[in-house]
């Protein structure tokens, strides 16, 4: 609950407290000045119509650049004010990849900004580019279409950064660290075949790429959560940041290739800051008005700032970014970076929205904040309040902790590192169930915070934190290499025949590690492609696991019981049998068994019959791999999925 301070007293104090309630009343003014019609350059080869809202605004000087670097424009006007704070200047002639900015004086400080809508931009950020996204389309973009899934349960995503996929040297590309890397095809490493081919081969169905809209650290490593625009490309994994009409075609050329592969694409949105309040084009058009806090800004974010998506033209920024990124891109999902800073009336918007463009596509995010924020909880779109959003899904981090251990100590064990109990069973029944209401699973009833497996994520790594790899590392140091590859395989397992929609980071099939010289990287967001960069030669070296995630992805779309729709369905199909010291069974119907042992000892259990064993601490494979009797034998911490012969077609 957010709690207003006392208020101060005397003379300064007084002062600034009335400074803040004329900033608040100014930005309920404001949205009362809420604008509808098109903002950003509107283009067509005949002319430009510039328009930007920002009501306090006391002058605006549109200006036109040769390039982004040019140091005079060749064309300056001032614009005029309309409506609602809407400043306007129609421009004709053919002004595609033109560059512009805003001049804008405000209490008599004149400042330049690129445009908030600005569809590309230049190296710097300083100016927009004006783009015809007719010109700047790929030979046969017009054919590539999103991918088309039954369910969100059929999807499997496989989350990784533009930069990290082509980096090493261990793999040939030849763009590397760019978006043209995904476009390449026969990339090899070794005898082995890579790239999307490989990530295809997998059985992922989305990729999952970390943030590709344009952000402000242009010198080492960056993951993209540092954002300043919200449409325009990150020219640094283009070919030549300064052509902004590179960077366009070189990401739907990323779409395209993956489309082409039957993968559909989910691009990371960092809506929730921007990498500076002041600096940015939100502050300098709107001082204030974009962010959240009366006393400075609120950083609920960690990140210095958060941006009040409640104020309508700053849920409007989100809407319009989002339908023109899925229209334009023809994108397949978005990820919503600390999607609990962001207010459910705006997502629910969104969605709407969304589905008149692409209406299979993919939405979910992270349901919770980064720190304090000043949005009352009952507005942010947080796992409590899941059910107010319930065409998004969250991230499952019980789930995640329950198996590995907690992501906040690196020494912390999990249910298949070590600390299995029947307590830690109950929370891995729950999680494969889709996080719903099951009446054979005994879990606190606060962490049964959806009724829809659909609004679930599953996962165990993610780009944030440790691997899974080196977390069992850290968290088994009397283990041998043997002992966590078990543990690796059956955290698979748990992810990817759990009900809703398995998550995995790249690399996780090939045990990938982000070592230091005295540790792990917990946190590698700076850190070097030496840390970050995918190791594609692990994928050999660790092939038999590869082939076990490739196994189990392909039992989960063989088999349906794994992928329900509905509550109901989950509560009626499946079955719990417990089987002491935190080992169980689960039955999804269809004559199938899934038992899982997290115990050091062999564990002998009674089948009821003859079985077709598909998948064991050694292998998954949707072909049948042996028969086992009605008496059997599963190894120690592994799991033995079966199918009673009789039911077999």
């Amino acid at each position: 609950m957010y709690i207003k301070p006392h208020c101060p007293t005397g003379g300064a104090a007084l002062r600034q407290m009335r400074e803040e309630y004329r900033v608040r009343n100014s930005f309920k003014t404001a949205d009362k000045l809420a604008f509808d019609g098109e903002l950003g350059a509107v283009y067509s080869r005949g002319g430009t119509v510039f328009r930007v809202w920002s009501p306090p605004v006391e002058r605006v000087q549109l200006r036109l650049y040769e390039s982004g670097t040019a140091k005079a424009p060749f064309f300056s006007a001032d614009m005029k004010r309309t409506d609602k704070g809407v400043w306007e200047y129609e421009k004709s002639g053919d002004l595609d990849g033109v560059y512009y900015a805003y001049s804008v004086t405000i209490k008599g400080r004149t400042r330049e900004t690129a445009d908030i809508y600005s569809a590309s931009v230049s190296a710097d950020g300083r100016r927009g580019m004006i783009a015809d996204m007719e010109r700047a389309a790929p030979d046969g973009w017009e054919n590539s279409a999103p991918v088309k899934l039954a369910s969100p349960a059929d999807a499997v995503i496989y989350e990784l950064s533009v930069r990290d996929f082509s980096m090493d040297g261990s793999a040939d590309f030849k763009h590397r660290g760019k978006y043209s890397a995904f476009a390449e095809s026969g990339v090899t490493c070794g005898e082995m075949t890579v790239g999307l081919d490989y990530i295809r081969s997998l059985g992922a169905t989305h990729i999952q790429l970390l943030p590709v809209l344009d952000f402000a650290c242009k010198k080492g490593y960056s993951w993209g959560y540092d954002p300043r625009f919200t449409m325009a490309p990150e020219g640094s994994y283009s070919s030549d940041p300064n052509d902004g009409s590179a960077r366009i075609r070189e990401l739907r050329e990323l779409v395209m290739a993956a489309h082409e592969k039957g993968l559909g694409v989910v691009a990371d949105v960092v809506f929730n800051h921007s990498f500076s309040a002041e600096e940015s084009a939100f502050g300098l058009t709107f001082p204030h008005y974009y962010y959240r806090g009366e006393k400075g800004y609120s950083n609920g974010s960690g990140c210095g700032n958060e941006f009040a998506s409640e104020r309508k033209m700053a849920g409007r920024v989100i809407k319009d970014s989002l339908c023109f990124l899925a229209r334009e891109y023809k994108l397949d999902g978005f990820r919503f970076d600390l999607m609990g800073l962001i207010d459910i009336n705006t997502l629910n918007d969104c969605e709407k929205a969304l589905r008149k463009i692409n209406p299979d596509i993919l939405l979910y995010g992270e349901g919770w904040t980064g720190g304090v924020s000043p949005m009352p909880e009952e507005l942010r779109a947080v796992k409590k309040n899941a059910r107010l959003v319930p065409r998004f899904a969250m991230f499952g981090d019980d789930f995640r902790d329950a198996i590995k251990g907690s992501v906040f100590s690196a020494e912390d064990r999990g249910y298949v590192n070590g600390a299995a109990d029947t307590r830690r069973a109950e929370m891995i029944k729950s999680g494969l169930a889709g996080g719903v209401f099951h009446p054979e699973i005994n879990i606190d009833k606060e962490r049964l915070w959806t009724d829809d497996p659909l609004q679930c994520i599953n996962y165990v790594e993610c780009h944030d934190n440790l691997t899974l790899a080196d977390k069992l590392a850290l968290s088994m140091p009397e283990a041998d290499e043997e002992r966590r590859i078990a543990a690796d395989r059956m955290a698979a397992a748990l992810v990817l025949l759990a009900q809703g929609i398995p998550f995995i980071q790249a690399g996780q099939e090939f045990l990938r590690s982000k070592p230091l010289k005295d540790g792990y990287d917990c946190n590698s967001y700076c850190s070097p492609d030496s840390v970050n960069s995918l190791k594609w030669d692990k994928a050999a070296e660790y092939a038999d696991t590869v082939e076990y995630y490739r196994g189990l992805i392909a039992l989960r779309k063989k088999f349906p019981q794994f992928r329900l729709r509905t509550a109901e369905e989950i509560r009626a199909g499946l079955t719990f049998a417990d089987l002491g010291k935190g080992a169980f069974a689960e039955m999804p119907g269809g004559g199938l068994v899934l038992v899982v042992n997290p115990t050091e000892e062999p564990l002998r259990v009674v089948l009821g019959g003859e079985h077709i064993v598909y998948a064991d601490g050694e292998r998954a494979s949707a072909q049948p791999l042996y028969t086992a009797g009605n008496i059997t034998e599963v190894s120690p911490v592994s799991i033995l999925l079966a199918r009673r012969v009789t039911d077999e077609c």
